[in-house]
Order: structure tokens, then sequence, then C-alpha cells
């Protein structure tokens, strides 16, 4: 059974937070709130609870893993970044895009995509988030949370349902007494010379007015 952390979304309590790290350092998985979906997640130093999200999301080695990194400087750390990359990120970050980038070495295999050695990287515009990026020193894994069991909701599901459906999954559940979100982050590929969405989601108009 999961232990549920009831964190205020404005003004995160820095003991529940601290708390929080002190699982993911210690192989936990978590439910969380970003600022689109609630996400699966871990320490993406952790191997073993990279694994357990790809076993939660059924996601083959072949498919990529979305992290969390708390600033632009930190994106630099585990993906190259043109000029012209970074000056497309200044300007939307933070909010709901997800880059898609170089992978450097800092990368582990199993989030980066095999064939193409990329990644995909998110600065949420999330309080929550952003406090467990900074307590934790690492990014945090951020996979979307609906499961297959229940994809017939279109995507969106309730908190109550949603929790029930996860607790016996994870170890941890962070509930900031928001409804989830059910629309997801646009996807940037910034790997070419040429930018392109590669999905729509969240702030997709913004994107196009700004690549």
């Amino acid at each position: 059974m999961a232990t549920l952390y009831e964190i205020h979304p404005e003004t995160p309590q820095v003991r529940k937070i601290e708390e929080v790290v002190d699982a993911l350092q210690k192989g936990a998985v978590m439910l969380y709130p970003t600022d689109t979906v609630y996400a699966i997640g871990c320490d993406i130093t952790v191997k073993g609870a990279i694994e357990r999200v790809r076993q939660i999301k059924r996601l083959s080695n072949d498919k990529p893993l979305t992290f969390l990194c708390p600033s632009l400087s930190n994106i630099a750390a585990y993906a190259t970044v043109t000029d012209s990359a970074y000056r497309i990120i200044k300007r939307l970050i933070p909010g709901p895009y997800t880059f898609l980038l170089p992978a450097t070495k800092l990368v582990p295999k199993l989030v980066m995509d095999p064939k193409r050695k990329t990644t995909g990287i998110r600065v949420p515009d999330s309080r929550v988030c952003l406090d467990l990026l900074e307590a934790l020193g690492n990014p945090i894994i951020s996979t979307s949370a609906p499961l297959p069991s229940y994809l017939e909701h279109n995507g969106f599901i309730g908190k109550a349902e949603l929790f029930d459906e996860v607790e016996k999954l994870v170890d941890v559940i962070i509930d900031t007494g928001e409804e989830p979100g059910y629309q997801v982050s646009t996807i940037l590929d910034l790997t070419d010379n040429e930018p392109a969405i590669v999905r729509e989601g969240l702030g997709a108009e913004l994107v196009a007015s700004v690549i």
C-alpha cells in the first residue's frame, strides 16, 4: 500500500518534500501531479525504480522515458543544446513542454531512445515538482499515469479513481488536493536544425509562434 502525502500545491511543506525525496533515494516509485497530468516517476539514478516504472506502464526498453529538470542549465547537463534550441527552450520554460534533444552520457540507457540516442526533458511549471527536484538533486522520471486498464476513460479519470488504481503499484502518492489534469505536454523535437512539433498538447499555439 502506497504512503499518501498531502502537500500544498503552492507552498509545499519542507518536511513532507524531504520524506518523499528520502523514499525516492531508496528506490521508491511515486504517483505525483505535474503541470499537465499525474505522472509515474522515480529518481533517474535508481535503475531498479526505472525498471519498475516501465513495468507499471508496460513499456519495452526501446521506448524512451521523459524526465523533469529544474532549469535550463540543468537540461544542458543531460542533453546537447544548440544556440537555437537554447533560445527556444528559454522562451518556453517552465511550462507544459517536452523537448527532444541529443542525450549526454549522464542519461541512463534505460531512459533514452536507444536508436536515436535522444532524450525527452521537461521543466515543469509546478512548485511541488520543482521543490522535489531541488531537494533530490537529480532529475525525476515523468511518464503519464493513465494505465491500459482505464484507457476507456479517454485519458481522463478522477483523483479518487486514479489513486485506487495505482496505490498497489507505487510506493508514494502525492495529493495536492487538485483533480488530475488530462491534457498532455506538447512535444518539440530539437534534434535537427529545423524544430518540429511531434505532439500537440498544452501550449501548442505558443510553441508554434516561437518556432
